[in-house]
Formats: C-alpha cells, sequence, structure tokens
C-alpha cells in the first residue's frame, strides 16, 4: 500500500475551509483530520512521502470541462496534443479534462468517439473523459446517442454557428433535446445566431473591414443573447436541461438569469478570457489582435463586471478554458486580410487556476467559490463528483498544494503549452501552483515536471447530478 500525507494545511474546497493533514492511500483520500492530533501525528510514521504545505492551501484538482486538443478547424489543427496540453494542465492544477469528440458529417458518432480515443490513449498526463460533439443530427445519430450515455459520455454539443461546418437548425437542436430528455444526458450549446453573424461577415469583408477587431464587432452581443434565449426556450419544449458554453456577455447572461428564476435546468459556463481580456485586445495593431480571435469573442471591458457577478449569483456556474490554441505564426497569419479565416480559438488550460485565484484576491469571488466553479461543479454538471472535484475519503488523489502568496508573470517564454504567444503576456497575477498529484502520483513536485505520457486515465461519466 503506498501512502502518501499532505500535512500543515488549509484544505480549501466548495463546502469547506480547514486546517487539516490529508492521507492518501493508494491513489484515494482516505482520511483527514486535524493538524497535530494523535491520529494526524501518527499518518506520517508510516507514510512513504510527507508533504509539507505549512502556509499553502490544499485544493481538489481542476476539472476542466471544455478544451479542444488536436481539433480540427479551419483548415489546420489546435497546437496541442493530448500529450503536451494534459501536461500544461498540469502545471496549471487541472487535473481532469473533457475533451470533444467530433461526429464527421455523413459518419456515425462511434467513429469520431473511436478516432478521439485513439489520439489521447496512452497520451494523456492527467485524466481525461469526452463530450460528443453532433454535428450531423439524424435518426441513426439520435439512436447513437443512448448508447453512448450507457458508457459514460453523457453530453453532447451543438451548435447555433459555423452554418456548413458544425450548425444545426433548430429542428435538430429541438431533437436531440427531446432524446437527451429521455435517456439523462446534457445538451450544450454554442449559441450564437450564425446564419445572421454570416451576412454580418460577407457585408464587413465587401466594405474592407478586414482586421481582427471587426471578428467582434460582427458576432454581435445581441446574436448571442437571441441564440441562448431561442435554444432555452427549445430546451423548454423539449423538457431538457441546456447548458450554455463560453458566455461572453450580459445580455446572455440576463437570458440564462431569467431562466433559472423560472426553476429551468439551464446552466451557464464562462471563461477566463471574456474575464480578464476584451475587445481592446482584439484592436492590437500589427494584426496581433488575430491572437485574441475565438469565438463568442471578446467583448468590450464593461461586459467583465456582469460576467464576475454572474459567478457570485450563480446565474453562471462553471469557469471552463475553451482551450484550443493555434500558433500566431503560420495559423493564426491564415486570416491576414479577412478575419474570418483566422483560426478561432485561444490557449488557457495552463492559466485558469491562477487566474480564478487572481479573482479571489481582486475581491471578485471567495475561495470556496473558486473551488466551486473551477472544480466542484464542473465534476458535478459532468457526473464526476465526487470521484473528482473535492477532497474526501473515497475521492481520487487529486490534490494541489497551492501558493496563494507566490507572485509569477504569465509569458509565452515560460508557459508550457505548445503555441507560440501568451494570451495573458506579461500579466502578473498572485497565485501558484507548487505540486500536484494526479491519483496520488506526483506530477509536478515543487514545480518540476514528474509526469508522465500514460498515466492519465480515460474516465466514463455519469449524468448530470444538478438534474430536478
Amino acid at each position: 500500500m503506498s501512502r502518501t500525507v499532505v500535512r500543515g494545511g488549509l484544505v480549501v474546497t466548495a463546502a469547506d475551509e480547514i486546517h487539516a493533514d490529508v492521507l492518501v492511500e493508494d491513489g484515494r483520500i482516505a482520511a483527514l483530520a486535524a493538524h497535530g492530533t494523535t491520529t494526524a501525528e501518527s499518518w506520517a510514521e508510516g507514510a512513504e512521502r510527507t508533504i509539507d504545505a505549512t502556509g499553502k492551501y490544499v485544493i481538489p484538482g481542476g476539472v476542466d470541462a471544455h478544451t479542444h486538443m488536436d481539433f480540427p478547424f479551419g483548415g489546420t489543427s489546435s497546437s496541442d496534443t493530448f500529450e503536451t496540453g494534459t501536461r500544461a494542465a498540469a502545471w496549471g492544477g487541472t487535473t481532469t479534462i473533457v475533451d470533444f469528440a467530433v461526429q464527421t458529417r455523413g459518419r456515425a458518432l462511434r467513429e469520431g468517439l473511436d478516432t478521439w480515443h485513439a489520439k489521447a490513449d496512452a497520451q494523456c498526463a492527467v485524466d481525461y473523459a469526452f463530450h460528443m460533439i453532433l454535428s450531423d443530427v439524424n435518426e441513426h445519430a439520435l439512436k447513437e446517442l443512448d448508447l453512448l450515455v450507457e458508457e459514460g459520455v453523457t453530453s453532447f454539443k451543438l451548435f447555433t454557428a459555423y452554418p456548413g461546418v458544425f450548425y444545426s437548425d433548430d429542428g435538430q437542436i429541438l431533437r436531440a433535446m427531446q432524446r437527451s430528455a429521455a435517456n439523462g444526458g446534457l445538451v450544450m450549446m454554442h449559441a450564437e445566431n450564425g446564419i445572421a453573424i454570416d451576412v454580418l461577415v460577407e457585408q464587413a469583408l465587401a466594405e474592407g473591414r478586414t482586421d481582427p477587431r471587426y471578428h467582434g464587432e460582427v458576432r454581435r452581443e445581441l446574436l448571442e443573447a437571441e441564440a441562448t434565449h431561442r435554444t432555452i426556450q427549445l430546451a423548454r419544449v423539449a423538457g431538457a436541461p441546456l447548458y450554455v458554453v463560453h458566455v461572453s456577455a450580459e445580455e446572455a447572461v440576463a437570458e440564462l438569469a431569467q431562466a433559472r428564476d423560472k426553476g429551468l435546468n439551464v446552466f451557464g459556463e464562462t471563461c477566463p478570457q471574456y474575464l480578464f481580456l476584451s475587445t481592446d485586445n482584439l484592436a492590437e495593431p500589427d494584426f496581433e489582435g488575430a491572437k485574441y480571435v475565438c469565438s463568442t469573442p471578446l467583448r468590450p471591458r464593461e461586459h467583465q463586471a456582469a460576467l464576475w457577478r454572474g459567478l457570485r449569483t450563480n446565474d453562471l456556474q462553471v469557469v471552463s478554458t475553451d482551450h484550443c490554441p493555434f500558433c500566431f505564426k503560420g495559423q493564426k497569419e491564415l486570416g491576414r486580410g479577412d478575419f474570418s479565416k483566422i483560426p478561432n480559438g485561444l490557449p488557457g488550460v495552463e492559466h485558469r487556476m491562477d487566474l480564478l485565484h487572481q479573482g479571489v484576491v481582486d475581491g471578485h469571488i471567495s475561495r470556496r467559490r473558486w473551488i466551486e466553479i473551477a472544480c466542484a461543479t464542473p465534476a458535478r454538471m459532468f457526473g464526476l463528483y465526487p470521484k473528482k472535484g473535492t477532497i474526501a475519503p473515497g475521492s481520487d488523489a487529486d490534490l494541489v498544494i497551492y501558493d496563494p502568496a507566490a507572485e509569477q508573470v504569465l509569458s509565452a517564454a515560460t508557459h508550457h503549452m505548445n503555441v507560440d504567444y501568451s494570451a495573458y503576456e506579461g500579466r502578473t497575477v498572485t497565485g501558484r501552483v507548487e505540486t500536484v498529484l494526479s491519483r496520488g502520483e506526483t506530477v509536478i513536485d515543487e514545480r518540476r515536471y514528474t509526469g508522465r505520457a500514460g498515466h492519465g486515465q480515460y474516465t466514463p461519466r455519469g449524468t448530470c447530478q444538478y438534474l430536478n
């Protein structure tokens, strides 16, 4: 039996902050005991390893429920593989990712899922699971959804955006929602009115407005709000739950809040880029703004307050990264002279926990809320709790020793993501990951990477744990 004791730290979960030592046995949390008690002292005697967390936080490993490793988009693929991306996740204190397998139009869901299993198998440094992107909603695909739920792929993403690529019409969305209402699955929605956006893109390019900043201008806040409202109503008709991904604008938050006030099973996710970046970044000169092109797009700075407020009031429940990096050189540059050809996506999997801790330092959220939106709620939302997302007897020993006082400067020169720029270049944040355990195995040891590709295990999921 392998035994590790984490001593002297402040254990922070979504529910509690307690000064306790943590006993890890064979990859799982065995017990917690108050510092200095006879029980806690006795653990150290038989432990193979003792980690001193005095003056530090002991927090659950992060659960990033929205990543795109090795993801084909816009004629290229995201620059992080499952190996490089999960290693970067570990450096940032994230010990579980939920990535997106993609159905190819005209092909079976199973084929897409098998392709993503092959990409990830024996490559991951931390544990992983999959959602399924539905690109082609038809009778065969709907039947496959039932089988996927049974084997632990319990959430499905649809798009009201990207006509001709991922777009589903209202009838297809309704059919998928009806199916999920019956089989216990959760529909995730990229909510932007892609048909209207395409008109605005065409008009902007015809008028010579080709710079990256116009990517943000044509993808209007109202078109995010409209699609959010519409898909909420479709979910009501279907009697199905709905999870809206990467919410970026105050108007969309208002639609979610209204639905939740009615007691509907409607949930919302935002991302660090919407909390910390803005259209000012998209407008950076010399095509630098291309680094910040993602969809939904960055918004004017005043939307940030509404997003933080939504996180405090629980109108937004989860912060994920939508990690989908493309290098500036050779990938983002595909859109020089035409913003619509810039691959959409930002690097972020390494910095989510730190940026949200900065939100604690800045007074936007509490410590427990930090853990709730980054660990516990995504685990519950996607059927991984309490195996993941908390520190409790029986949970996986996914633990982070976190130094709340350490300052660091975020930079492409020091990050571990496989991308040639940082969206947060030069930003100083307070708080830093020191040591990370994944199922009891040390993957980051006092700022040294000790993990390996293949340690991470595929983790089938249960259904959403928030449904009435």
